[in-house]
């Protein structure tokens, strides 16, 4: 029986124009450019305009995957926009992307794992292509997290930025791979380690995000690697065979931990965190973008995605390219 598979047929993104350095922040609260460059390997931040909302965002870097995919707008019959910071409680920000763009058919919801969105939203997609439910999927992760920082904390708003990435999934044609596995894990007992201190029926407030860093720390090389390491084993491959291990974009120490655990050599590793900070949900596709666009992600390159975020959830997906 022939499986049916869906694969990536286009990539973009899309940064916001304002920059925000180190040594800016090192004028707003007591910090230094020395001291997040060493504990995390950020140098600077993208920060998104006061009339930017985080679906303006999405459809930016939407507008420049279809066009990488060679596709347009109706083209699509799922959008899915992993975020942590919708324009509004509901709708779902994917709906305003979908109205953006045009499109009046087709599904369109959002996922909210934090961190992890973006690897939820791709296994979603893949999911529901292979099941015959839609047949080509925008897959977006999109983030305004400088609207949820205090400013005055120094350990969260170093650590974060803005921006959008985007991808066009679709069914494989025979004899193409796609994507071959996704692992997908979650425990809310470590919820209070990560998260952001308001909400609808709690507080009826947006809150600001709280972090017990060294907790963070603590946990994620272990659960990177063992997501990574479970993708590997369904799909009957080893680290050796991966051509590009893309992670999430949090801290430069976890992902250079996580490479080492796994035998990944470093010049394997796709690294943005130091010109985007943690952009949440949309640090992989960004990175992700950035390595197609300067040629190093080629067709049939084995990439490995992977994410962990507030939750805890984590995951990972393998993807022939």
């Amino acid at each position: 029986m022939t499986v049916t598979r869906s694969h990536v047929i286009g990539v973009g993104s899309y940064l916001p124009a304002r920059v925000l350095t180190n040594n800016e922040l090192s004028e707003m609260v007591d910090t230094s450019d020395e001291w997040i460059v060493q504990r995390t390997g950020i140098r600077e931040r993208h920060i998104a305009a006061d009339d930017e909302l985080t679906s303006d965002l999405a459809v930016k870097a939407a507008r420049n995957a279809l066009h990488a995919a060679h596709k347009k707008a109706d083209d699509i019959d799922l959008i899915i926009v992993a975020t942590t910071t919708p324009d509004m409680t509901f709708p779902a920000t994917a709906v305003f992307v979908q109205n953006k763009l045009g499109i009046h058919h087709g599904q369109a919801f959002d996922i909210q794992a934090v961190c992890s969105g973006f690897v939820y939203a791709v296994a979603t997609a893949d999911a529901y292509i292979k099941a015959g439910m839609a047949k080509r999927a925008l897959v977006i992760g999109a983030e305004t997290f400088s609207r949820i920082l205090d400013w005055t904390d120094r350990t969260t708003c170093v650590l974060f930025g803005d921006g959008a990435g985007a991808l066009i999934m679709e069914a494989a044609p025979e004899g193409v791979e796609g994507v071959l596995a996704s692992v997908l894990r979650s425990d809310g007992e470590h919820w209070d380690k990560l998260y952001v201190d308001g909400g609808v029926s709690k507080t009826q407030s947006t809150g600001y995000v709280r972090m017990e860093g060294r907790e963070v720390f603590k946990h994620a090389v272990g659960m990177v690697t063992d997501v990574v390491e479970g993708v590997l084993a369904q799909s009957g491959h080893v680290a050796s065979d991966l051509d590009w291990f893309v992670p999430h974009q949090a801290n430069k120490r976890i992902i250079d931990s996580a490479g080492k655990k796994l035998g990944i050599p470093p010049e394997k590793v796709i690294v943005t965190v130091d010109r985007h900070a943690n952009t949440s949900a949309a640090s992989i596709p960004l990175a992700l973008n950035e390595a197609i666009a300067d040629g190093r992600i080629k067709k049939g390159d084995l990439v490995m995605l992977e994410a962990m975020g507030g939750g805890f959830t984590w995951g990972a997906t393998l993807i022939r390219w």
